[in-house]
């Protein structure tokens, strides 16, 4: 009986902490507040949350709880049954976007426009240098134009990208990507907007639809 149906999924889930010019990150407040936003309006069937996270806006400042919550992600699956999938699923937000992203890939590339908030301002650094140099991508085994077309169809302003940058939210992506297939997990990161450009109720909503659609299609 257990292992009929469809496998159950759960989600590792990541946002950002503030950084050089965005005093108040929206992720933060999405990944923090999540667990009662779904717990108020009802998990999909077969989902759960296992972590919420805040990473520091930091390349390698983030590594640290970015790897426990990977590694716990993973540990806490095999002691789970063999139906489970898990998904690791990070949020950043780009304050001049008026849209979500759903992101193709990540390119192994440290290029900071600015210091990160521990100091570090890499230029043209490979994030993992025995995966090669800087022109090197990941991508994402997770079916993202069909997730963008079904959430644009609910009425989000959603596109799919091919470039989360080379700043702090692509250095977390790649080493997510990496992490994934070493160890047979899916991991996606999705860019938001600012909360004055899409407001906070309508990125929960956005958020909850797409927790159903990864866990239906994935």
């Amino acid at each position: 009986m257990g292992s009929e149906g469809p496998p159950a999924v759960t989600f590792h889930v990541t946002g950002f902490k503030k950084f050089h010019g965005v005093s108040d990150n929206p992720t933060e407040k999405i990944v923090n507040n999540l667990n009662e936003y779904m717990k108020k309006n009802g998990l999909p069937k077969g989902v759960t949350l296992g972590s919420c996270t805040i990473l520091e806006t930091a390349g390698q400042g983030a590594l640290v709880p970015l790897y426990q919550t990977l590694q716990s992600a993973v540990s806490k699956d095999t002691e789970q049954s063999n139906f489970s999938k898990v998904i690791l699923l990070h949020f950043g937000v780009n304050s001049g976007a008026t849209r979500f992203a759903i992101e193709h890939q990540a390119v192994n590339e440290a290029t900071f426009r600015c210091p990160d908030e521990m100091g570090w301002k890499p230029q043209k650094v490979p994030i993992i240098p025995a995966d090669g140099g800087i022109s090197k991508t990941r991508k994402t085994c997770v079916p993202v134009d069909e997730i963008t077309r079904s959430l644009a169809k609910m009425g989000y302003d959603v596109v799919t990208s091919d470039d989360a940058g080379r700043f702090v939210c692509n250095y977390v992506y790649y080493h997510s990507l990496r992490f994934a297939e070493q160890n047979g997990v899916k991991s996606v990161f999705v860019h938001v907007p600012l909360f004055q450009t899409i407001e906070q109720d309508i990125q929960m909503q956005f958020v909850a639809s797409l927790l159903e659609l990864l866990a239906s299609l994935c």
